[in-house]
């Protein structure tokens, strides 16, 4: 059992990590699980608090993840139509569009919302889209960060 679960925090570790940048895959949740995987190792160098700490952390992150589009938008100028396009973009993304829209889904919306609020030209608007898609740069920052320091974890935990 114990080499099971070794076996199984590595590549959660390893598909948590990759999945930081393939939209797809829930990255650090999958983290975070290797390392509950390596904790049941009965060898286990993980204490409850470092588990605790990292699956706040990895919370955290999820929520910025849906959080982050909507505040980029306000940050590069962004009217309350940009801001709402933008979370409605998140999910709309998501559902019709599957990675990709993950991606396309807070920009166009961001530009749409912008746009129909009649205040807004091309250009601002496309500048408002843009702050969105940062979102995306940065949210994959975090989620490539956390989930490296949690796959550093898992393997000093398990050799």
């Amino acid at each position: 059992m114990d080499t099971f679960l070794a076996i199984m925090a590595i590549l959660c570790g390893i598909i948590g990590v990759l999945g930081a940048v393939v939209p797809i895959l829930p990255g650090t949740m999958l983290s975070f699980a290797g390392m509950l995987c390596a904790y049941f190792i009965p060898s286990t160098q993980l204490t409850p608090g470092k588990l605790w700490l990292w699956g706040i952390i990895s919370a955290i992150i999820i929520i910025l993840d849906y959080i982050l589009p909507a505040y980029f938008s306000k940050v590069f100028g962004g009217s309350k139509a940009g801001i709402t396009g933008a979370t409605i973009g998140v999910f709309a993304g998501m559902i019709f569009m599957g990675p990709l829209g993950i991606i396309l889904g807070p920009f166009v919306g961001a530009v749409i919302g912008e746009l129909l609020n009649r205040q807004q030209t091309l250009d601002r608007a496309l500048i408002v889209g843009f702050g969105s898609l940062m979102s995306f740069f940065v949210g994959t920052g975090m989620k490539l960060i956390a989930g490296g320091f949690m796959m550093y974890y898992i393997w000093t935990d398990i050799f």
